[in-house]
């Protein structure tokens, strides 16, 4: 197993895309550990930069403590040192602790820390909630800036000076004056990930920005489509990633919109319609309509993305 230091996970992370896999579920909605494990080792065979098991693709918010543990055991033996598995911590502090020495436990190459769960906090209870975390474990430590767990420039300051083993910040607000504000202040000291659903959609202006990465999720059914987008988007060259755009992501996008929460759903039924098992997504969330499925399985024919082995 390769033991990655807190620089040495934000150099791998920001050198290539990134893997968000699916959790899957048996009928009855039980971790499906068999079905997890094959669908890593397909995914493995191309080459990503981190695999971040159990996240927000994963269903994090659905899974108890002791499942992520399972999900994310099970993600680092069936991957095996191949690339580095990233764990993620949340909810409230004392959970956020036990999960990132839980994932240290396991082996896993580093944190990605979701928004502390539910109620409202101010910029000094939100750094407080962060560094309690980043004391509790060695890894390095991605944060997750969405929803409630919002920080400011001088918050991410504090952190930065409090917190050495802070190295990623992962975007989930499209705020543009914020990323710039960020990446010119901190330059190279974090990592950057994008962060926002279907980040395709956003891959090529927030390069600019100094996000050199982002989590694909369409990555789980589509991955020859990903690194290949993912590579135009690096060489810059737009032509090829706002051709990708009209043909196969924004017409995706107009049938994950349709409601909310689909943004997890659709990557699950995309495996479907690709000839793989994606199973089915645990409430609150709701599986794609079957004629959803079947203008998804259209869509992915007639981009050539049938790529089931």
């Amino acid at each position: 197993m390769v033991a990655f230091s807190p620089q040495q996970l934000a150099d791998t992370v920001g050198s290539g895309l990134l893997s968000f896999p699916v959790t899957h579920f048996t009928d009855d909605l039980e971790f499906d550990e068999p079905s997890y494990r094959e669908h890593l080792s397909w995914l493995s065979q191309y080459s990503v930069a981190g695999l971040f098991a159990a996240g927000g693709t994963g269903e994090f918010f659905s899974l108890t403590t002791a499942e992520v543990s399972r999900v994310l055991t099970a993600a680092v033996s069936e991957i095996d040192g191949r690339v580095p598995v990233i764990a993620p911590a949340g909810l409230g502090t004392r959970t956020a602790i036990e999960q990132a020495r839980d994932a240290e436990r396991a082996g896993a190459a580093g944190i990605l820390l979701f928004p502390h769960y539910l109620t409202e906090a101010s910029q000094d209870g939100i750094a407080a909630h962060v560094e309690a975390v980043c004391r509790s474990t060695s890894l390095g430590v991605i944060f997750y800036n969405r929803a409630n767990a919002r920080i400011t420039v001088d918050t991410l300051a504090r952190l930065a000076d409090s917190c050495p083993n802070l190295v990623g910040f992962k975007d989930g607000l499209g705020d543009i004056e914020l990323m710039t504000r960020i990446y010119a202040r901190f330059g190279e000291r974090f990592v950057y990930i994008g962060g926002l659903p279907t980040a395709e959609t956003f891959a090529l202006p927030y390069l600019e920005l100094g996000v050199t990465t982002y989590s694909s999720a369409l990555f789980n059914f589509a991955p020859e489509f990903a690194l290949e987008f993912y590579a135009d988007v690096r060489a810059k060259r737009h032509d090829a990633v706002y051709a990708k755009l009209r043909e196969f992501v924004l017409p995706y996008l107009d049938i994950r919109d349709r409601r909310k929460g689909y943004a997890v759903s659709i990557i699950k039924a995309g495996l479907d319609a690709v000839g793989r098992r994606g199973g089915p997504v645990r409430p609150p969330l709701i599986d794609l309509t079957p004629a959803e499925l079947d203008e998804l399985r259209a869509l992915t024919a007639a981009n050539s993305l049938q790529l089931a082995r």
